[in-house]
């Protein structure tokens, strides 16, 4: 035990050594990113805000296959919103492995091709995490002269989760609304983003079962555009993978292609577009391609 007549006050020499100790032991904060230039931002409050990101991960549009509706319809309302007319924020909701969140990222770069400084749309991705601190980013935003399509990919919420209610009032129905610069698009295995035993339970044990989960399904209604994704039949299977084939110049016989494309999806027990993808990597690595 010390002895509390030989303790003192902390010598300053030893707060300052604590104080470096957390320094070093704390994440490095990056420096904030300004959104004058640069097409593409991960949100991250907790590391300096807005951070950059210098090239985007994804696949041209025209190699998305099976999806020709949505993504139309989204290719559509994303280019409205960027030229500066109404569109509505998009749930893009459905299987997984099927290109919801690929979709988002090829139609910002489609959008942006031939367009040139403030002109080309921004895409900033929000994590789930993240989404209490919408309305933060939402002011960061509202002052700039460019537009802002802000991404959140997988969304859902849990019991007792209200990280919801800042996302509802952003979207609409709080006093400062949406910035007329920004759209909001995400994707969720969900749609209504909350899971179904989670309504169900509400409802038998609600007092007015009709409204027990009334306020976390109308966060759905929030968006104006719901984009279904299904399960993709073997032709679609196929499609995808000899659009990718073609694209990225693998010679295998037609023949071949299939029979090896239908093994993979059997292996794997599904066939969407993520197998795919996943085949024809494995396809390329074999034959020595690069897909750059």
């Amino acid at each position: 035990m010390p002895n509390p007549k030989n303790s003192g006050p902390l010598d300053e020499d030893l707060l300052t050594r604590i104080a470096a100790a957390l320094e070093r032991l704390a994440p490095p904060v990056a420096p904030a990113a300004s959104t004058e230039t640069g097409d593409a931002f991960v949100w991250e409050p907790g590391h300096g805000g807005l951070i950059a990101v210098p090239t985007v991960a994804g696949v041209a549009i025209e190699l998305l296959k099976g999806i020709d509706d949505a993504r139309d319809t989204l290719l559509e309302n994303t280019r409205r919103f960027a030229d500066g007319l109404p569109a509505n924020n998009a749930l893009l909701w459905g299987a997984r492995g099927m290109g919801k969140s690929s979709l988002v990222k090829a139609a910002h770069a489609a959008v942006n091709t031939g367009r040139k400084g403030a002109a080309r749309l921004v895409l900033v991705e929000i994590h789930r995490e993240e989404i209490a601190s919408l309305p933060i980013l939402l002011r960061l935003l509202r002052g700039s002269r460019r537009r802002f399509l802000l991404f959140c990919d997988d969304l859902s919420f849990d019991r007792d989760d209200t990280a919801y209610k800042s996302l509802k009032a952003a979207l609409e129905g709080g006093i400062e609304g949406r910035p007329a610069n920004v759209l909001f698009y995400a994707t969720s295995n969900r749609r209504h983003l909350i899971p179904r035993d989670m309504m169900e339970n509400e409802r038998s044990t609600a007092i007015n079962p009709s409204e027990a989960v009334e306020e976390k399904v109308s966060l759905s209604d929030r968006f104006g555009l719901w984009l279904g994704f299904h399960n993709c039949g073997q032709d679609d299977y196929l499609a995808m993978i000899g659009a990718y084939a073609t694209h990225y110049r693998l010679d295998v016989p037609a023949e071949e292609l299939r029979t090896r494309a239908i093994a993979w999806a059997a292996g794997r027990g599904s066939r969407s577009g993520r197998v795919a993808w996943q085949f024809v990597q494995d396809l390329a690595g074999e034959l020595g391609k690069a897909l750059g």
